[in-house]
């Protein structure tokens, strides 16, 4: 949630700033709003301040032998009265929150301009891609000659935007994970969590994915008001919510986990194999950090994500998300996009955002400043990959012209030494 009082304040700027991202800021409603804020605050302190006075005058008239009846009723009408302009004021409050909790981020000053995906602006490249000297087949293709991806009995099993892996395919995948936890362990220095799968709706607001986004995943039938989770982000973010840390920061956080979305709004977008289910899994990256750290943090991260790529040796491009294209808490996001023979182009295997705190005021998530004074952390977070579409890629890069597929050096070790997966 952005700060009420720059928006209070600053309407005309905040609106501006949004602009980049398409947003059309309400002027007019948060400018009532905070008239009328102000006018109950006015008549609130007034009420508060006679009701203290009179209060006070009982007690000498007490003292002075005088019928304090008069008085003893005005204080009550002016408590009355109180409540119901504190009443009033909670209402209004409570509409400025509920108004502000679906306005986005404001975009950073280097997020370039631009209404989607078409004008993303591309960083680098790394890695050239594979010219092959025969046909190239999709994953979905090599997996069913290999045995190893049913799309078929996964549609039995549940519906469609399912996978269902075995034998080499499903042990790949498995060592990806693995290999994964390791590098961002061992070489980027984070620490390992483990989290629920299911979150409360208190975690789902704090990230931002409510009450926005409440289609896009898949809320339990219970009354408790639970949920799947989209991302590890949600439960690992939320660690800290209501909390002030002590911790030296900044925090770094992997966790693998199954992600859950409902997809809406996909409908005939990637139908077809991996790129976009229902159920897939993921490494997430998580950092808490201060604010003047946090932007050298998103580098950092986003460069621990690309050592996956670069180990795994897939070809990659980088490129920073345009206003039009950037997520709803984000204030800066770097995209990966590793290269899908298939489709001759690359697509998105990371997403490594900045959140500033955005997420931190949502949650109440707070550290001590130099002064030790609790002050807002600054959020991260980045897929350290998403393990099906990381597997969707090696499967096509590493190909061969009789359908097996070469397992990338790195990952030899985590599948027993195996390089080569056939039917």
């Amino acid at each position: 949630m952005l700060d009420p009082k720059l928006v209070r304040t600053q309407p005309e700027q905040v609106a501006a700033a949004l602009k980049k991202r398409g947003y059309d800021l309400d002027i007019d409603r948060i400018k009532s709003l905070e008239e009328e804020r102000k006018s109950i605050q006015v008549k609130t302190e007034a009420l508060q301040q006679e009701r203290n006075a009179k209060s006070k005058n009982i007690g000498k008239a007490k003292a002075l032998g005088e019928d304090i009846a008069p008085l003893l009723k005005a204080v009550e009408d002016l408590k009355t009265s109180l409540h119901d302009a504190e009443q009033q004021l909670h209402s209004v409050q409570q509409q400025m929150d509920e108004l502000l909790s679906g306005v986005p981020n404001i975009p950073h000053a280097d997020v370039p301009e631009g209404d989607d995906e078409e004008h993303n602006v591309e960083l680098l490249t790394w890695g050239e891609p594979r010219k092959f000297e025969f046909e190239v087949k999709d994953h979905v293709d090599l997996g069913a000659d290999l045995g190893g991806l049913d799309f078929e009995t996964a549609s039995k099993l549940t519906g469609s935007r399912f996978a269902l892996l075995r034998g080499g395919v499903a042990r790949l995948h498995r060592a990806l994970i693995q290999f994964m936890l390791d590098v961002h362990i061992n070489e980027h220095g984070y620490e390992e969590v483990q989290v629920p799968y299911i979150v409360n709706s208190d975690s789902m607001y704090g990230t931002g994915q409510l009450p926005k986004f409440a289609e896009d995943s898949f809320k339990l039938d219970d009354e408790r008001e639970f949920y799947l989770i989209p991302t590890a982000e949600v439960p690992v973010t939320n660690i800290y919510r209501d909390e002030i840390v002590d911790a030296q920061l900044p925090i770094r956080f992997t966790c693998h986990t199954p992600c859950f979305r409902s997809e809406a709004g996909s409908h005939g977008r990637d139908t077809r194999g991996m790129i976009r289910q229902h159920q897939f899994e993921k490494v997430e990256l998580v950092q808490f950090a201060r604010p003047d750290q946090s932007e050298q943090a998103l580098e950092e991260l986003t460069g621990h994500a690309e050592a996956i790529l670069q180990k795994l040796g897939l070809p990659y491009r980088k490129v920073i998300l345009c206003g039009g294209d950037l997520g709803f808490s984000a204030t800066k996001t770097y995209d990966l996009e590793v290269w899908v023979p298939s489709q001759d182009k690359y697509r998105e295997i990371s997403s490594c955002s900045l959140f500033n705190d955005f997420q931190a005021r949502r949650m109440k998530a707070r550290f001590r400043n130099d002064a030790g004074k609790p002050e807002l952390l600054h959020t991260l977070n980045g897929s350290g990959l998403a393990v099906g579409r990381t597997l969707l890629a090696i499967m096509e890069n590493y190909q061969q012209q009789d359908g097996s597929v070469v397992v990338p050096e790195a990952l030899r070790p985590y599948c027993g030494g195996l390089e080569v997966v056939k039917a």
